[in-house]
């Protein structure tokens, strides 16, 4: 099988992006894992799927898997990287675009440059729904982690997150504390997990170790979650940039039943082509 595909990212979160409307793709997630594999494949943090939609609403439908070969609910990086992707391979002319996902339905808008907003929808804190077990939604949650209890906030953006606020994110436990909480027994679907400092009400920084794939350079979801759980604290403002090691995104979010709108760049890097 011989495919087309684009290199693209969001702030260095990378993505092997596929026109299925175009070409026929079967996948495996054996076949993913090799397209995913920095030295024996194109190199990713994800493969991104572009689809025909099943609801009639919709423009698009995309599918997003990990480069473990796992299939997962949303991504923000890859959806702005989505919208410049459909665009640049003229799938459509639009720059106001209504995208299917397993998380839901996103509304996506291409602005001047290399910039996309993405319209996240209202972030999901009912416990159940994350899924996360606890008794009730709180702002924040203790768990125990080997003995040690951490505070965290729970927040699903179509897909689940655990974020926990440190005083640097230069010296947090990213890499030996954030694959014990991926796989907490309290996160049944597993999570990703962020890092937040907070610098003031409007900025931030954050790292993600990304159920699946390890720590990223950026995480879309992670940082509307990061938001998301500072804000139910009365942490941030309705605004905050937040610095990633790749780059900064914009958040918004004005409260609990309003959507979360994220900007930030998407970007190419090449085409090609990979016989699996």
């Amino acid at each position: 099988m011989r495919l087309k595909f684009s290199k693209m990212h969001g702030l260095g979160n990378d993505f092997v992006m596929l026109d299925g409307i175009t070409q026929r793709i079967k996948l495996s997630p054996e076949k993913i894992r090799r397209m995913a594999d920095r030295h024996l494949g194109v190199g990713c943090d994800q493969v991104l799927v572009v689809e025909a939609p099943r609801n009639p609403e919709a423009d698009f439908r995309y599918r997003i898997f990990n480069a473990d070969g796992s299939e997962v609910e949303n991504c923000g990086n890859g959806a702005r990287c989505f919208a410049r992707f459909v665009r640049d391979r003229r799938l459509t002319g639009k720059h106001q675009l209504l995208v299917e996902t397993a998380g839901g339905l996103l509304q996506l808008n291409l602005l001047e440059g290399d910039r996309v907003s993405v319209d996240m929808g209202a972030p999901i804190l009912e416990p159940e729904r994350i899924p996360f077990s606890a008794d009730i939604a709180a702002e924040s949650y203790p768990l125990d982690v080997d003995g040690e209890v951490h505070t965290i906030g729970a927040v699903s953006m179509g897909n689940p997150h655990a974020v926990l606020l440190v005083d640097s994110v230069d010296d947090a436990p990213v890499l030996t504390l954030g694959p014990k909480i991926e796989r907490h027994p309290r996160f049944p679907q597993r999570v990703n997990v962020g890092f937040l400092q907070l610098q003031s009400r409007n900025q931030a920084r954050l790292r993600v170790f990304e159920r699946g794939v390890g720590e990223t350079r950026a995480c879309g979801t992670g940082a509307c979650a990061a938001m998301v759980a500072a804000r139910l604290r009365d942490l941030v403002d309705e605004e905050v940039t937040i610095q990633l090691p790749g780059g900064n995104l914009t958040i918004h979010w004005s409260g609990p039943g309003q959507p979360v709108t994220m900007t930030g760049p998407a970007t190419n890097v090449y085409h090609g082509q990979i016989v699996l």
